[in-house]
């Protein structure tokens, strides 16, 4: 029978991955996704996943905790610090790690959040560890879940400088610690470990795959947008998306909410028009301003469009509501929409400092403040449903200074992971490779929509129907290899 060379083997075990990571239809993690700083909200009670606790793991899952190096590029004493991480192993199917199996490895980096989220939501890697006679690994992010050094929250967030731990490059050094270890312990030196990830955790596969090739022989990056700073990519991208995205779902919709934000200005510059806006949309708490009802309607809009997914579906949910109110009422048209999406509340609470943020989205807005500087802002123009407001580094600098007491390093990433003539770096020098991407997605104005080389492949998909009889051929075909990483 074919035994089938190394990097073929590679690739056909990364398309099957992909086929699997698609049909699965895995969504951006409901904890964030590259939410602006100050921004972010849960995700609507309709399209909330139900967050699994430690009785939800099943049994084939075993929880670990790594003493990981609190910093792994300097050498003073407190580097050398450690702190517990949480690594997940499922070995039910794996093969073995013997020079006669090499069964592979299966690697999910974890994100901006608790790990045993990928444990529900990421079914493909179980799914598929019995063709493979995989070991799963899922990894958690520093800082994220469990794995928090300085043994709190509250330890690890006091100040910059223990938050100054907290980078994409620690971060893949840990994965790299975690996989070496768990090699270690199950005698497999010499089985291929492929890295798999979505959103940040896709970014983070991608680069982990340039920056460790001695240790990873494979990456899938699923709506990975590495292109979305320094000026890559234009910054208008995302909105453009998710205008374009309510546009196909309603044309009236789409007008309707292009026109709200007048209709918000005029009633606020009403005697009393704060109040009559705060009890149009039962707000929680009186408006002060009508900046925070625009930026609750803005992440709810953004929200529905980057999580719009089935069964529900939120972006149609809000337009059915929009245009199944009476139209002669805008801002009746618009709040019909946030209860849709939202649920039948009492009120809503649209003030953005109303509530302490969570760890996570403190985490999270660390990061964006430091490195992961995404120039996210609306270009205004005929085809967005968005007012004009271009991001501002200089307003978003003094938020960072404010919040942190750190200036953002916007030119960082493409620095040290690249960014500029991006292809033509990857072309000279990467391998085995597929960032996917839903064009639906508002990220994917930010992602790798076009092939690079033979093996790092951008797959799109516009709808999953097209998409999904595309790759079952592909799976039909690889399912019929003999897999040999001998």
């Amino acid at each position: 029978m074919k035994t089938l060379s190394q990097p073929t083997l590679i690739l056909s075990l990364l398309s099957l991955l992909l086929l699997l990571f698609l049909l699965a239809q895995f969504p951006p993690p409901a904890q964030a996704k590259f939410s602006r700083l100050g921004v972010h909200r849960p995700r609507s009670p309709t399209q909330a996943r139900r967050q699994p606790d430690d009785d939800d793991v099943e049994s084939d899952f075993v929880t670990f905790y790594y003493n990981q190096t609190l910093d792994h590029f300097n050498y003073r004493p407190e580097s050398y610090t450690t702190f517990r991480q949480r690594y997940i192993v499922n070995v039910k199917h794996w093969g073995g790690g013997g020079a006669t199996t090499n069964a592979p490895i299966l690697v999910y980096f974890g994100l901006e959040g608790r790990i045993e989220h990928a444990l529900e939501n990421i079914g493909f890697l179980t799914e598929n560890a019995p063709h493979f006679k995989a070991l799963l690994l899922y990894i958690e992010h520093r800082y994220y879940g469990e794995s928090v050094p300085f043994g709190s929250w509250e330890k690890a967030s006091r100040n910059a400088a223990s938050l100054g731990y907290l980078t994409s490059a620690q971060a893949m050094a840990d994965y790299a610690a975690v996989i070496l270890h768990v090699k270690r312990t199950h005698s497999a030196g010499n089985s291929p470990v492929i890295v798999v990830g979505g959103s940040y955790g896709g970014m983070l596969a991608s680069w982990f795959r340039l920056k460790y090739p001695h240790i990873a022989l494979g990456a899938l990056a699923s709506s990975a947008p590495i292109l979305y700073f320094d000026g890559v990519k234009p910054g208008g991208g995302y909105y453009s998306i998710v205008s374009k995205d309510f546009k196909e779902a309603s044309e009236s919709c789409y007008k309707t909410i292009r026109k709200s934000w007048v209709e918000i200005e005029r009633v606020a510059s009403k005697r009393n028009g704060l109040s009559i806006l705060s009890k149009k949309f039962k707000t929680c708490s009186r408006l002060r301003r009508t900046f925070d009802l625009k930026d609750y309607l803005d992440s709810l809009y953004s929200e529905a469009a980057q999580y719009d997914e089935p069964p529900d579906y939120p972006v149609g949910i809000v337009c059915s509501a929009i245009d199944g109110a009476p139209n002669d009422d805008v801002l009746g048209q618009i709040f019909a929409g946030v209860v849709a999406y939202m649920g039948d509340s009492s009120c809503y609470d649209v003030a953005s400092d109303s509530a302490p943020p969570a760890p996570s989205a403190s985490a999270w807005s660390w990061q964006m403040c430091s490195e992961l500087v995404f120039p996210i802002g609306h270009d205004g123009g005929d085809d967005t449903m968005f007012p004009p407001a271009p991001f501002d580094l200089k307003s978003f600098t003094k938020i960072c200074r404010s919040r942190f007491g750190i200036v953002p390093q916007p030119h960082w990433v493409t620095t040290f992971y690249g960014g500029h003539d991006l292809k033509l770096a990857l072309h000279r020098f990467a391998s085995n490779i597929i960032f996917s991407n839903g064009l639906r997605d508002p990220y994917s104005s930010g992602g790798v929509l076009e092939n690079i080389s033979d093996s790092i492949i951008a797959v799109s998909t516009i709808n999953g129907n097209t998409f999904t009889m595309f790759f079952t051929l592909v799976c039909l075909l690889t399912d019929k290899l003999i897999i040999n990483y001998s």
